[in-house]
């Protein structure tokens, strides 16, 4: 298989090692070979966080199921970037060979806004998000509930996702547009 950059020249330290087998021993499920760099944070509920085969997390990352229903599964070979703030209140799957830059936000929830109660008192409204294979998401870019976003597609750097995303083709913007097809 051709390896990335990251791949090629990722180094497992002991500190790695000792890493997976806590995921292997708190998550759902952890695959082989899945790479989980330093100060990674798996919370709340991670026996509902599932990672497959060869995939990595990098430093800084926060994944959370909120509650006890909410599920996060992460595809093999998918690499999620530095400092990504990953929230689910109901389910977010990323797929196969997804390349996530640093600092992506993902959240399938968000707060009710009604006048008649304070802000901090409203209950969230969930929507799944479903992330297809083969997708590469810039640093800095933020997707909130109810995105589907298609096999192959690219999101810009500083993109605002909020409707679903054609297979192949190119967003970006706030909130994202289409602005191209992969070729």
């Amino acid at each position: 298989m051709e390896q990335n950059q990251f791949r090629k020249y990722l180094k497992l330290t002991e500190e790695n090692l000792i890493n997976l087998k806590e995921a292997k021993k708190n998550l759902g499920f952890c695959g082989d070979q899945v790479f989980i760099d330093k100060n990674v944070e798996f919370q709340r509920f991670p026996k509902n966080i599932f990672i497959t085969d060869n995939a990595a997390i990098k430093e800084g990352s926060r994944i959370c199921s909120c509650n006890e229903k909410a599920i996060i599964k992460i595809g093999k070979n998918t690499t999620i970037g530095y400092h990504n703030f990953i929230y689910a209140s109901e389910k977010i799957i990323i797929g196969d060979d997804c390349l996530i830059a640093p600092f992506v936000y993902i959240v399938d929830s968000n707060h009710k806004m009604d006048r008649d109660k304070k802000i901090n008192r409203q209950p969230n409204e969930t929507s799944p998000i479903n992330i297809g294979n083969d997708v590469w998401i810039a640093s800095h870019v933020t997707i909130l509930k109810g995105v589907t976003i298609g096999d192959g597609a690219v999101i810009a750097a500083n993109s605002l996702v909020i409707k679903d995303v054609e297979p192949y083709s190119i967003v970006g913007g706030s909130p994202a547009k289409k602005i191209g097809k992969r070729k």
